[in-house]
């Protein structure tokens, strides 16, 4: 058995061995809070999680690349925003600045990056078109929907 580390791997439902990319560098993507309101423990939870476990692995030598998005633009932010009376872009600015003082406070450091949703928005819109191009996704009543019967992988992770 190898001394490196090992992760419970969802997809093959065994603990495998941690590989770093071609890099050497452990990638480590989480999908971080939609900023509507307060922190919570839904949204702290993967913030503490994922940021102990990058410690962990630094800390026996790996280099590690943690990367926590803020999604910036979502409906709860809209409908939040509303309720208060007050402009969407300022209520999601004031919640992600309150989340990332409030995760500060568990001294757990930063992810090195924390993009915003809305400054990948050229990026998103171009990948849900060439989904529609694709014939993978369609519009339906001003959303966008992905047509889970035209890829035969999805469900793989979820069993289903």
């Amino acid at each position: 058995m190898s001394d490196g580390p090992r992760l419970y791997n969802t997809l093959s439902k065994r603990v495998e061995p941690l590989t770093p990319g071609p890099d050497g560098v452990i990638g480590i993507y989480v999908c971080g809070p939609t900023v509507y309101g307060p922190i919570h423990v839904g949204n702290a939870r993967p913030y503490i999680v994922f940021s102990v476990l990058k410690r962990y692995l630094t800390r026996r030598g790996h280099a590690v690349r943690l990367v926590s998005n803020l999604t910036d633009i979502n409906d709860k932010i809209y409908t939040a925003a509303r309720a208060e009376g007050v402009a969407s872009t300022a209520l999601a600015e004031r919640y992600g600045r309150e989340y990332i003082a409030d995760t500060d406070r568990l001294e757990l450091g930063r992810p090195d990056a924390e993009p915003l949703v809305t400054e990948h928005l050229p990026e998103i819109i171009g990948l849900i078109e060439r989904l529609i191009d694709r014939d993978l996704a369609y519009e339906a009543g001003g959303d966008v929907y992905f047509r889970v019967d035209r890829f035969p992988p999805y469900g793989r992770l979820s069993g289903r």
